[in-house]
């Protein structure tokens, strides 16, 4: 029961980082994809790297892959290897979760030392997700992208 809800907590993920690509990113010129910038951590192309290697390592972890280091922005140098990469780690994710159960949430996160558990990590991924979206809106939002609000509220509201 309770994978259930977090496997809605990860659509809410999945379609808000998708609304993101299609509807601001999409917008920068190269240029402004590229330039770096003094918040967050470095470019809008930084950022987007940074929050797929993130859900990637975390999510490497879960299934006991040896730790993915975080991937380089350099090694993608357009956004279309970025997509094609953010699609190939959405679409692991999707596969983990699809596989886990309400028993493996409880046990204790490998090299944790008990301090926190699956459920909490899966929860954290998410959040750290969100934290990494309003940097990103706020780096959109000074180029004059139109943003929106991210509010997992409004994802729920829009599937009633």
């Amino acid at each position: 029961m309770l994978i259930d809800l977090i496997r809605n907590y990860y659509g809410y993920h999945f379609t808000i980082n998708r609304k993101i690509w299609d509807t601001c990113i999409s917008e920068l010129t190269d240029e402004q994809f590229l330039e770096e910038t003094e918040y967050g951590v470095g470019s809008v192309r930084d950022q987007v790297v940074h929050m797929m290697s993130v859900d990637n390592a975390w999510f490497g972890d879960l299934i006991g892959e040896a730790f993915i280091a975080h991937m380089d922005p350099a090694h993608y140098p357009n956004r279309d290897i970025i997509r094609k990469t953010w699609d190939e780690v959405e679409k692991k994710m999707r596969n983990i979760l699809k596989n886990l159960n309400d028993d493996l949430l409880v046990k204790p996160f490998p090299g944790s030392e008990g301090a926190f558990n699956h459920g909490q990590m899966l929860l954290h991924v998410v959040n750290h997700g969100t934290d990494h979206r309003a940097q990103l809106l706020k780096m959109l939002h000074a180029y004059g992208i139109e943003t929106f609000p991210q509010d997992y509220i409004f994802f729920a509201l829009d599937r009633m």
